[in-house]
């Protein structure tokens, strides 16, 4: 496995195809190819009325794979890496109101332009001005101003595939965060390694297919990176609708994902503290459930058995308040039972448990 890659430079081929590509060659979100730069899930409301509140040309220069804004953001510093035309980066500051902050970067002119075209349109309609855009690399934050330790939470919208260099963008997110911030984006996956030849291909690239991380090489990547346990939020398959497209790369089966991660002190496989978890249902529009990954889901006032991973996610975080986490980590109960509960059949006074 060769993940290591040199750092992107502006005379980079794989960079500047990329700026090629989402500066020049389309024009809008409809002259994509496949279905891995774009998503057709309908946002929750209070997402479809943010974008509701976002400039018409915004939008339509948009090009993600899913919707990778986490909840309980109010007055948050969050980094967008990839913004684009801004349509997150709107939609956040939205999200995170006046006392929050949020930072774009990205490394396309025509994008940016289209960003910053509609800061005081957006800044009126607001009614306050918190986000600012900066032109840069995603593996180089540094270069664009990012501070170590000044990020509450980064975002990312099908970016990172695009990058030649995912160790240093995944060291770079991780410096920036906040102990306890969180890493929360959307990405282009594929179930095996792709040829490195296939980065030659712009196309393939600017899809965001040629870059897609195999799952697994993404794990051991955020482990190295000190990151041991992350979890995917939500996934749906990515169609290959172009012949040309298939015939080249339809070999392998791709996914879109939302991850998060936090920046915590983790263990690499979820321990049994004889912890238990309860969700308040005080985090804005979730007054019922508030799901931490793709299988669980806490209930409002329902006690569940957590490993001790998941209970710092809840007690460690921005979450806390939202969440009472009972016991510690002075007794240790062994290997906590990793599957749904459905699947486990635990069931234990009152309490269920699930884990990653």
């Amino acid at each position: 496995m060769t993940l290591d890659i040199a750092a992107p430079t502006a005379e980079s081929p794989v960079t500047e195809s990329v700026k090629e590509y989402y500066g020049r060659v389309l024009a809008s979100s409809a002259d994509l190819k496949t279905s891995a730069c774009c998503t057709a899930d309908a946002p929750p409301p209070h997402i479809a009325a943010a974008l509701g509140r976002v400039h018409e040309e915004v939008l339509d220069r948009f090009y993600g794979c899913g919707s990778p804004i986490p909840p309980a953001l109010e007055g948050a510093t969050v980094l967008d890496l990839g913004c684009g035309s801004g349509r997150d980066a709107y939609v956040l500051a939205q999200l995170v109101g006046p006392t929050g902050r949020v930072i774009g970067v990205d490394m396309t002119d025509e994008q940016l332009a289209v960003a910053r075209r509609h800061m005081d349109w957006h800044a009126e309609r607001f009614g306050y001005a918190n986000v600012e855009f900066r032109q840069g690399y995603i593996e180089d934050l540094a270069a664009a101003g990012i501070e170590d330790a000044s990020v509450d939470v980064v975002v990312s919208n099908c970016v990172v595939n695009l990058s030649p260099d995912k160790p240093r963008v995944l060291a770079e997110i991780f410096r920036v965060l906040r102990l306890g911030g969180e890493l929360y984006f959307s990405d282009i996956f594929a179930d095996r390694r792709l040829p490195a030849t296939l980065f030659g291909d712009p196309v393939l690239v600017g899809e965001c297919l040629a870059g897609a991380l195999y799952t697994e090489d993404f794990r051991r990547l955020l482990g190295r990176t000190g990151c041991p346990d992350a979890r995917t939020v939500a996934t749906s398959p990515v169609t290959l609708d172009d012949p040309e497209i298939e015939r080249k790369i339809g070999f392998a089966a791709f996914t879109s994902r939302t991850v998060r991660a936090f920046n915590l002190p983790l263990e690499d496989r979820c321990e049994d503290y004889g912890q238990v978890a309860v969700y308040h249902g005080t985090v804005p529009e979730h007054p019922h459930a508030f799901d931490l990954d793709d299988h669980h889901r806490f209930h409002t006032g329902k006690p569940m058995l957590v490993c001790g991973n998941t209970a710092d996610m809840l007690s460690a975080t921005r979450y806390a308040p939202h969440f009472t986490v009972t016991g510690n980590k002075s007794s240790h109960f062994g290997l906590f039972p990793c599957a749904p509960a459905e699947q486990t059949g635990t069931q234990e006074s009152g309490t269920s448990g699930a884990c990653c």
